[in-house]
């Protein structure tokens, strides 16, 4: 087993982020560790330390992936053993030369309070509040709603768009005291029909999700999973609404779809 390791001055988010995503190309077993706010010289002393035991423990160097501030604690980072990478460095003097403005690291920017921080706090309480249809008054405050049929994900993606994004969303559930015979969209979502979005899921994965909460239960059974998923797209199509599949997504891929394709506006840094 191999340790992996991001450090930072701040949050440790962009170096876990960059890191996290370039290990992810590689079939090889890592020990992730994330390590932020070493930030004195006393833990950057400890950081080193533990950075060397894992170095003993598994007999190769660890992958270091940081972003620092603070030359003084790059320079004990990178002298501990590990094989280094900085993201930040590789890329900020091309971009200085394209924009012709010299770099002004500060530690906390990328991730601290901004300008959009507002929106997302918004965001978040306006997804609680308008989860699984509990206020249809305030449909026409949410920049996208998303329907479909009890556990195919409208909550964690909600939840996701506005944590990461500021987009308040509400969400709609189809349920099984739904007529799906004659399924049709309720008044107060017509009225915001441009808004809506669908999720839908292959019937294997519902009947599994639903038999973690109601084993053996008709709510839970392939066949009645079949039945809602098939009535609730033929809906979909009928009423003109875009959905996806998101049996094989993780929450950050469907949130990432559903933004590429309503083009809704991200606040974010």
């Amino acid at each position: 087993m191999r340790y992996a390791f991001y450090i930072s001055d701040g949050t440790a988010l962009t170096a876990e982020a960059f890191g996290h995503a370039l290990l992810s190309m590689f079939p090889v077993n890592f020990e992730h560790k994330t390590l932020p706010f070493i930030d004195t010289e006393k833990k950057a002393e400890d950081v080193c330390k533990t950075i060397q035991k894992a170095q003993e423990e598994s007999g190769e160097p660890p992958l270091i992936f940081h972003t620092f501030v603070n030359e003084s604690l790059k320079s004990k980072i990178t002298h501990c053993g590990g094989v280094c990478y900085d993201f930040l460095d590789h890329f900020v003097a091309p971009v200085e030369k394209e924009l012709n403005v010299k770099a002004e690291p500060k530690t906390h920017r990328t991730h601290g309070v901004h300008k959009n921080y507002n929106f997302r706090i918004d965001a978040i309480n306006y997804a609680l509040d308008n989860d699984d249809g509990k206020r249809l008054n305030q449909l026409d405050k949410a920049d996208l709603i998303l329907v479909g049929v009890s556990r195919t994900g409208k909550t964690p993606t909600s939840l996701y768009l506005a944590m990461q994004y500021g987009i308040k969303v509400a969400n709609y559930p189809l349920t099984d005291d739904d007529d799906f015979e004659r399924l049709q969209l309720p008044k107060e979502l017509k009225m915001h029909r441009h808004k809506i979005f669908g999720l839908t899921l292959s019937s294997q994965r519902l009947h599994e999700i639903r038999s973690q909460r109601r084993e053996g239960s008709r709510y839970a059974s392939l066949a009645q999973c079949r039945f809602e998923l098939a009535e609730v797209e033929k809906l979909y199509r009928r009423e003109a609404i875009p959905f996806i599949n998101s049996t094989h997504y993780s929450v950050e891929e469907i949130a990432a779809k559903i933004l590429a394709k309503t083009n809704l506006e991200r606040h974010r840094y």
